[in-house]
C-alpha cells in the first residue's frame, strides 16, 4: 500500500495530517527559506493553508475530521513539495510580505527582500523628504511597491517588470489591496517603458545571483523564474546597466535603494571608488545599499 493510500485510511484529523506531514518533511532533506525555516512550520503552513484555515485556528478544532477530498488535496501538495521541491508559497498560491498576503505564481519571485526592514522605518534617515513618486523596478508580485503605497499613503507608485505574466499577478495584488488609484503596473525592460518619469524614491530588487551560486543553490530555488534571479556570470549584468541610467529617473533629492545580496563583494570590487552606503538590516540579510542622485551621477561619469 502506498503512503497516500495508508494516509487516507489511517489519518483523520487536522492534527493527524500536521504531524504526518512534519514526519514526511523531516525525512526528505528539504530546503526551508521561502517563508519558513523548519519542517514543523512548513507542515503547519501547508496543512492549514490547503484547508484555507488560519494559523491561530482554535486548538480544540484541530481534532476535526477531514473529508476525503481535503485529505487528497493535502497529500497532493505534500508529494509535490517533496518530489518536485516546489516551494510552499507556489503550492498555496500565496506568500506573506511585511505581514501582508500576496498572490504568487511560478512567474513571480517569492517575496523575501530585506528591504522590508527599511520600508517599516520609512527609509529613515536616508529619505529626507516625503516621497510623492515612487518606482519599484523588477516588481515581480508587486510586493515592494504595494507595501510602499500602503506606508506612504499620499504617494503615487509605479511598479515595473519585464515579465508581462508577473505584471498580471502584480495587478491582481494591486486590486486585492485596493490601491488601484495610486499604484500603476508598467511593462518595461529596465527604464525603456519609463521615459520622462522621475521619482523621489526608486526601489529595486533585481536579478543578481551569480552563475556559481545559482548552479549550487537548493532545488527549491530552481523552481523560481531564472529571469528574476540570475544576471550573467558575476550576477552584475543588470546592475551595471541600471547604475548607468538611474540618475536620469531621480528627482534632485531622490534616493535609490537597491539589493544585490551576496554579490555585494563583486559590486564593491567593480566600483572601488563609489561610496555605497551599505545598510545594516534589523531583520537580517545583507547587500542592500543606498545612493543619492548626486552619487549616481558621479558613478555615471566614471563609467564613461
Amino acid at each position: 500500500m502506498s503512503n497516500r493510500q495508508s494516509a487516507i485510511r489511517d489519518l483523520s484529523s487536522i492534527k493527524d495530517f500536521i504531524r504526518w506531514t512534519y514526519s514526511r518533511f523531516g525525512h526528505s532533506d528539504l530546503f526551508y527559506g521561502h517563508g519558513t525555516d523548519n519542517a514543523w512550520d512548513e507542515a503547519l503552513h501547508l496543512v492549514m493553508g490547503s484547508l484555507k484555515l488560519p494559523l491561530d485556528f482554535h486548538r480544540d478544532m484541530l481534532d476535526c475530521a477531514l473529508t476525503y477530498d481535503e485529505k487528497k488535496r493535502i497529500l497532493k501538495l505534500v508529494e509535490k513539495r517533496i518530489k518536485q521541491r516546489e516551494p510552499l508559497p507556489y503550492l498555496l498560491g500565496k506568500a506573506w510580505f511585511m505581514g501582508l498576503p500576496f498572490k504568487v505564481s511560478k512567474d513571480t519571485l517569492i517575496p523575501r527582500s530585506p528591504i522590508v526592514s527599511l520600508l517599516e522605518t520609512e527609509f529613515e534617515p536616508w529619505l529626507t523628504q516625503y516621497p510623492l513618486n515612487i518606482l519599484d523596478m523588477c516588481t515581480g508580485s508587486g510586493c515592494l511597491g504595494i507595501a510602499a503605497a500602503l506606508v506612504f499613503e499620499d504617494a503615487q507608485v509605479d511598479i515595473s517588470d519585464i515579465s508581462e505574466k508577473a505584471l498580471a499577478i502584480a495587478q491582481e495584488n494591486i486590486e486585492f489591496h485596493q490601491v488601484e488609484d495610486r499604484v500603476t503596473a508598467i511593462h518595461s525592460d529596465m527604464f525603456k517603458g519609463l521615459h520622462g518619469r522621475q521619482y523621489d524614491l526608486i526601489i529595486c530588487n533585481p536579478p543578481y545571483v551569480d552563475a556559481e551560486d545559482f548552479n549550487s543553490a537548493p532545488a527549491e530555488f530552481h523552481n523560481e523564474p531564472e529571469l528574476a534571479l540570475t544576471s550573467g556570470d558575476d550576477g552584475l549584468a543588470f546592475t551595471h546597466k541600471f547604475l548607468s541610467q538611474a540618475a536620469h529617473y531621480l528627482h534632485d533629492n531622490g534616493i535609490l535603494v537597491y539589493e544585490v545580496g551576496n554579490t555585494e563583494v563583486a559590486l564593491q570590487a567593480a566600483y572601488p571608488d563609489v561610496p555605497f552606503l551599505w545598510v545594516e538590516l534589523e531583520q537580517g540579510g545583507n547587500g542592500v545599499f543606498v545612493l543619492t542622485k548626486e552619487q549616481l551621477n558621479t558613478l555615471r561619469r566614471e563609467q564613461k
